[in-house]
């Protein structure tokens, strides 16, 4: 149960900080049209679609990567995965609100934000588990080579 409990906290964590990235854009486009431009404010219209695009991607990354931790994928492979996860969000998006042929325009666009949104993810989560290392007070004065690579260095090593 708290494994489950995790997965859910995660996904809700990285629809939040999606959510973040896409009001900015929100708020970028806003300043560019003006606050008349739309019914809903882009803002928090682009900050919904950024939640529900952070945990679709959230879902996908678990399916095909559930075993692997962040270190252990590469920066494009992570952001491959947030463009399917924006195709597979854009899909569902137009069946949903029945928008037929606007695949077409908001596939690329949900591919494209979502890989850049997966890229800055890792890149954030790398970041705070480096953080996280230099705030444990790991001496590095008292780390010294292990035994086979002092040997090898000694000349023993075979």
């Amino acid at each position: 149960m708290k494994k489950w409990l995790r997965r859910i906290r995660g996904a809700l964590g990285m629809g939040l900080t999606w959510a973040i990235a896409w009001f900015a854009a929100g708020m970028v486009l806003l300043l560019i049209v003006g606050p008349d431009a739309a019914d809903v404010p882009f803002p928090l219209g682009f900050g919904f679609l950024g939640f529900l695009a952070g945990v679709t991607f959230s879902g996908v990354l678990g399916i095909a990567e559930g075993r692997r931790r962040f270190e252990q994928m590469s920066l494009p492979r992570f952001a491959g995965w947030g463009a399917v996860g924006g195709l597979l969000f854009s899909g569902i998006f137009v069946l949903a609100a029945d928008l037929g042929s606007a695949i077409l325009v908001l596939g690329p666009v949900f591919a494209l934000s979502s890989a850049a949104c997966a890229a800055g993810s890792l890149a954030l989560a790398r970041t705070a588990e480096d953080r996280e290392s230099l705030e444990a007070g790991v001496d590095l004065a008292e780390l010294g080579p292990t035994d086979d690579e002092a040997q090898e260095l000694l000349g023993g090593g075979g």
